[in-house]
């Protein structure tokens, strides 16, 4: 995408982020506020594809600055040979000591063979001069190509930077809603027992695809050491749900937890796994909001559950793990 684009893009995205804040209500219900955290996080995709079209144009303009910087050098060289032939030609034949070329044929055994050997010689020099003029000009075209990669650098990075400033902007905000969400969601549900309605992320990517399969088994029944179809113990519902992606992981959340990059909880996505208890013994799929899809115990079923709500059940958060 041309940087033009790229930047039209950015204004757009810029003046549509603060469009949506500003028609938030002032006390927003439960169903806004997941909508918004819905919005704010499709913005955050959008500004993440341009940063990555972003990336692509700063790898190649940086290599044409690299490409254009090659043939500079290899003019310069190339010129510097050149010219040096040049001396050469002009101390040779018939300028040879700076002698009168007439008084030579006159005095030469052998004035036609003379007369061949200066104008070869003569040819020589045009011939060089002519190759120096043409390094020359390829070494200002080559000069003028890392000038322009160069300012397409600067307005590339300029460009980032606005994305980068409004990512941090919208992350901000999320990070508020999503604790409002989940301060709500946990309310009702210490006073129901069920989780109120929620935002299934897109199936994007291996993790997301396999945590909205786990989501289809959300009411089969908890049993230990199964691993589907129908029946799950925790790290089963995992291993069955990434198995429908052709994907083979072992039963077990230790290893489980070995299995991938372990992820900050401050930058967890929808998809990532979410472990419980000091020796690792639970584990469930991240769906955003401060939620998760589990097996949580015998008796319970598959569900849809608040992570700080299972943590202060006496099994504390330990950490997160991205697959892919």
């Amino acid at each position: 995408m041309p940087l033009a684009a790229a930047a039209a893009t950015v204004a757009v995205l810029l003046q549509g982020g603060v469009s949506q804040a500003q028609t938030v209500a002032s006390t927003p219900t439960l169903k806004q506020q997941v909508a918004e955290v819905a919005s704010l996080s499709d913005q955050v995709d959008q500004l993440g594809q341009q940063v990555d079209a972003l990336q692509i144009q700063l790898k190649q303009a940086n290599q044409q600055v690299k490409t254009a910087k090659a043939a500079q050098q290899r003019a310069e060289q190339a010129m510097a040979g050149s010219q040096e032939a040049v001396a050469q030609l002009a101390a040779m034949g018939y300028m040879n000591g700076g002698t009168n070329p007439t008084l030579q044929v006159l005095s030469s055994g052998n004035p036609g063979a003379f007369l061949n050997q200066a104008a070869t010689v003569e040819q020589l020099n045009n011939e060089a001069g002519m190759r120096v003029a043409t390094l020359q000009s390829e070494k200002l075209a080559a000069e003028r190509a890392q000038v322009t990669a160069k300012e397409e650098i600067a307005n590339a990075k300029q460009i980032q930077q606005e994305l980068d400033s409004k990512v941090t902007t919208i992350n901000a905000k999320l990070k508020d809603l999503n604790s409002s969400v989940n301060a709500q969601a946990l309310a009702i549900f210490n006073q129901t027992g069920t989780i109120p309605p929620y935002v299934l992320p897109a199936a994007t990517n291996l993790e997301t695809k396999a945590m909205r399969e786990a989501m289809t088994k959300v009411g089969d029944p908890y049993l230990w050491a199964a691993a589907g179809p129908s029946e799950f113990d925790c790290s089963g519902l995992i291993v069955w749900a990434y198995a429908q992606e052709g994907v083979s992981l072992p039963h077990y959340t230790g290893s489980l937890w070995g299995d991938g990059e372990h992820i900050p909880q401050s930058e967890l996505q929808p998809g990532d796994l979410v472990f419980f208890g000091a020796s690792i013994d639970h584990v469930g799929f991240y769906i955003g909001s401060g939620l998760m899809v589990d097996a949580p115990h015998s008796g319970a079923f598959v569900r849809v559950e608040s992570i700080s709500s299972f943590a202060s059940g006496g099994e504390p958060y330990e950490g997160a793990v991205r697959i892919a």
